[in-house]
This record gives structure tokens, C-alpha cells and sequence, in this order.
């Protein structure tokens, strides 16, 4: 894994009619949106979105624990974390139950790695274990993503991935399990059903 640093073109936050004309692309797209000004705004939309008592699933994301998000749902006693339970599970042993569990809850939580000029939402993986529930398994999806992530087309998403997200991940990677990461799977979300899929964001540079 190269150690060059991330670069900067990717960390920008981008100006209002970029911000405004992103936001139209995702909700003609069938994506509902919010746009907040700092990362406790973004915590109290998301858990307004979010019944008490509901399956929650928040997948390691930066952005979830920056926001403040993933305490809230894991250690605030209002909801069902998914998380939580994965933790008791062996992974040797259960690791259908932990598909079963992760894949399929009520609400989603993560974030993306770009958001294109014409409304699609690419998130890169190594494992893709979050991937499925975004896709399809997850009866509601929630995505908070800092406004940096904005991009102009598909090339440009591919090269924030490469470029800039991967380099930072694969650090908090090896700081955090002692591995590197990769890219082993990207997943591009390009049209939805109405009302599956939010996207909260924040016009603040916030996660990878």
C-alpha cells in the first residue's frame, strides 16, 4: 500500500450551486435528502428519522463515529443495535446468523466515498459486508456524507476512492487490526424507490 499522502482535491468542500445542483440529481433520483451545517445537526436528523426500539445496523464508517451516531445508536438503550449483537457472535461459527443480522435490519447506517454531479452514490468496500444491506437487504437506509465528497462524474469518484479514501483507510486499518485494507468490491447506487434511501449532508469535511 502506498504511503503518498491523500491528496487535498479530494477534501475540498465545494460551493453552494454544486451543493444545490447535487441535491436536486439525488432526489430526482429517488434519494431523500437533508443538508446540515455541522455534525451534531447531523446526529439529530438522522436519529429523528429513526423510531425508538427500531433494528439498527451502523457499519464502521469515520463519519458514524464522528457525528456522534454510532454511540447514540449502540450505547444510547433506545434502539436494537445490530452491532451490539454481532459483537456477542463467533465469527468461526455464526457467521450466517451475522449475514442474517447485518444484512437484513431495519435501518442501515454508513456513509458513501462519492456522491456524483448526476445523483449516484459509490461506496467502496474490501470485504463488502455492508454492501448487501445498502443494496437491497435493509428495509431503510441512512447515508452521512461530508459535502468534500461531492464529486463532478464516475472517474472522479473512482479516483477519490483510489486516491484519497483508500490511503486514509488503509491507516486507520492497520493502526486499528494490525492489516491494510483494499478495494475488493465498489457498489454504485444510482436510482431508488422513494423512501429507502436518505442521505444526510453535512456541509463540513467529515470522514474519509
Amino acid at each position: 500500500m502506498t504511503t503518498t499522502p491523500a491528496s487535498d482535491r479530494f477534501n475540498t468542500l465545494p460551493d453552494d450551486e454544486t451543493v444545490a445542483a447535487t441535491v436536486v440529481a439525488l432526489e430526482e433520483h429517488g434519494f431523500g435528502v437533508d443538508v446540515v451545517d455541522g455534525l451534531d445537526a447531523a446526529r439529530v436528523a438522522v436519529l429523528a428519522r429513526i423510531p425508538k426500539g427500531s433494528s439498527v445496523m451502523t457499519n464502521t464508517s469515520v463519519t458514524l463515529q464522528e457525528t456522534g451516531i454510532a454511540d447514540a445508536i449502540n450505547d444510547g438503550g433506545q434502539y436494537d443495535s445490530a452491532r451490539n449483537k454481532l459483537n456477542e457472535l463467533d465469527f468461526a461459527t455464526q457467521l450466517a446468523e451475522m449475514k442474517a443480522i447485518g444484512g437484513q435490519p431495519d435501518y442501515a447506517l454508513g456513509s458513501v466515498h462519492a456522491v456524483t454531479r448526476d445523483g449516484a452514490l459509490v461506496i467502496a468496500s474490501a470485504s463488502g459486508s455492508q454492501l448487501a444491506s445498502y443494496a437491497w437487504g435493509a428495509a431503510n437506509v441512512i447515508f452521512v456524507v461530508g459535502a468534500q465528497k461531492l464529486v463532478p462524474d464516475p472517474e472522479a469518484a473512482r479516483e477519490r476512492i483510489y486516491e484519497h479514501s483508500l490511503i486514509l483507510e488503509d491507516a486507520r486499518a492497520y493502526a486499528a487490526y494490525g492489516m491494510n485494507s483494499y478495494v475488493g468490491k465498489i457498489l454504485e447506487i444510482h436510482q431508488e424507490t422513494p423512501g429507502r434511501i436518505h442521505v444526510v449532508l453535512i456541509r463540513q469535511v467529515v470522514g474519509f
